[in-house]
């Protein structure tokens, strides 16, 4: 990436600032069968599905698919929603204590783009108080878009009027890292906060 001049970070959300994780929920559901978790994690309320709700779909109908498909896991797919708060257990502070040095720093501006259900984000932002140190964030449920799809950074860089190149982004999803250097936008992949409060060094945003 060389040494870019970079005037705005956009941070991912979950896996980056946030732990957010279904097994949190569903260890209480499945608390006798972990095995089974497992599977129904991957093959019923599996990523995939999820995906469709953070790209705009509701829950409402997600989960009618899903009963159409799996009926004798009704309840257990209904709580998915229902219960969505469970999966949410804390901000990651020592990321947060990264966006907080870079606000207090004032070198670049903060942005967020999430791939998040316009119907759950409104719990993230009463829950988390440092979702207020972004000057914009992007919500791929409010946009009927996600990540990786380039409309989704399209959206982020008109609406702020942010140059690519100009951009650093963070994400924990290499797929979502790639997509964005495919649009000139510098990107990093989030791994831990060490690792990021290191690059973030090297490339002057952090003393």
């Amino acid at each position: 990436m060389g040494n870019p001049k970079i005037e705005t970070v956009i941070f991912d959300l979950g896996g980056v600032l946030v732990d957010w994780n279904p097994e949190y929920l569903y260890s209480k559901i499945f608390k006798d069968d972990p095995n089974k978790m497992k599977w129904f994690l991957n093959t019923v309320c599996s990523p995939s599905w999820n995906m469709e709700q953070d790209a705009g779909r509701s829950f409402d109908e997600g989960s009618e698919i899903l009963i159409q498909e799996y009926p004798e896991y009704k309840k257990e797919i209904l709580v998915f929603y229902e219960r969505w708060e469970e999966m949410l257990k804390s901000e990651i502070e020592d990321t947060v204590l990264i966006l907080n040095l870079l606000k207090e720093l004032n070198k670049v501006k903060l942005y967020a783009l999430t791939n998040w259900s316009s119907e759950t984000f409104p719990i993230a932002q009463q829950r988390f108080g440092f979702l207020k140190q972004f000057e914009g964030i992007v919500v791929s449920g409010e946009e009927n878009t996600r990540k990786p799809y380039s409309k989704i950074y399209k959206i982020t860089l008109e609406r702020y009027q942010l140059a690519p190149e100009t951009c650093l982004f963070i994400d924990d999803s290499i797929d979502n890292v790639n997509a964005a250097k495919s649009l000139n936008i510098n990107a990093l992949h989030y791994t831990n906060a060490m690792q990021l409060r290191t690059d973030l060094h090297q490339l002057g945003l952090l003393t």
